[in-house]
């Protein structure tokens, strides 16, 4: 993975955004990050390697998801 490839992970904090207002209950939104982030990975990042994707897909969508939530829970604690 490419110091590039990490930009991907905003792409899919935006990605699971959108799909949460469509309508997706957000208990749900790690589960769809990872998703999104596996696919990424063997779709762009390695498509001839399919488990070289999942990992490096498994990692951008659990960052995306971490990235997500510290951003939220810090902005939430900054309100009080």
């Amino acid at each position: 993975m490419d110091v590039y490839d990490v930009s991907l992970i905003p792409l899919i904090i935006g990605l699971v955004e959108v799909v949460k207002q469509i309508g997706l209950p957000k208990k749900y939104s790690a589960l769809i990050s990872l998703i999104f982030g596996i696919a990424l990975g063997i779709l762009y990042i390695a498509p001839g390697d399919i488990l070289k994707g999942i990992l490096l897909g498994t990692a951008m969508g659990l960052g995306a998801s971490g990235l997500y939530s510290t951003t939220k829970n810090t902005v939430e604690a900054i309100k009080k």
